[in-house]
């Protein structure tokens, strides 16, 4: 009876000594802020080594390219949102443009011809968009001259034809100010968008009414 008695002691005796060697080490351990699963939320060892700025502004630039083109502007903006220092976010913008990932010339050019053909909007219309991407007045310029005159008649014939259907049955007035309303939100001069209204009209063999000069629309 003595003998399994001390044995069953020696055992509480060990189980409580190992147990105080695992409280002592994680006694240790939470001192220095590690736990076996990382460190713990506030303690020195969870801050760690400040990030990069570069590397923050570079991966900011990098995810939202890969979402879609950008002028330099627009990431510029993105990464004072973000807080970069202006140093590195300057150091990061300057070496895309170097090796062409930020290109606004291209980016230019490429938003004339997608938005004249998917939209049908006029040079005046992709201007104001392209400015208000930060892309820079001589650059604006040179992509919206790409556009030809006459594809811009051409495209205001058929906005307007497409139109067209929806506006019969309603008074000729009614019907040209509405047409020419919709070329005008889409950028195109009061001269053209009358003209272009008056030729679809004309073409319906309606006897459209003295033309309007009264409508308040931007002279070209």
């Amino acid at each position: 009876m003595g003998g399994a008695g001390d044995r069953s002691g020696g055992e509480s005796r060990g189980r409580g000594a190992r147990g105080s060697r695992r409280g002592g080490k994680r006694s240790r351990g939470d001192s220095q802020g590690i736990l076996p699963d990382g460190p713990v939320d506030g303690s020195p060892a969870s801050r760690g080594p400040a990030a990069d700025p570069q590397a923050v502004a570079r991966a900011i630039c990098l995810r939202l390219l890969t979402m879609a083109p950008r002028t330099r502007a627009q990431l510029a903006e993105a990464l004072r949102k973000r807080e970069v220092p202006e140093a590195a976010a300057e150091a990061v913008l300057e070496r895309f443009s170097e090796v062409g990932l930020i290109d606004d010339e291209a980016f230019a050019a490429a938003w004339v011809s997608s938005r004249h053909a998917g939209r049908g909007l006029a040079r005046r219309a992709l201007a104001s968009e392209l400015r208000h991407r930060g892309v820079d007045e001589d650059t604006v310029k040179e992509a919206v001259e790409q556009l030809d005159p006459e594809q811009e008649v051409e495209t205001a014939r058929r906005l307007v034809a497409r139109k067209l259907s929806s506006t019969r049955g309603l008074e000729p007035a009614v019907r040209t100010r509405r047409l020419a309303g919709m070329l005008a939100r889409k950028g195109y001069g009061p001269g053209l968008a009358f003209r272009v209204v008056r030729e679809a009209l004309e073409g319906e063999e309606v006897e459209s009414p003295a033309f309007s000069t009264e409508l308040d629309y931007p002279h070209d």
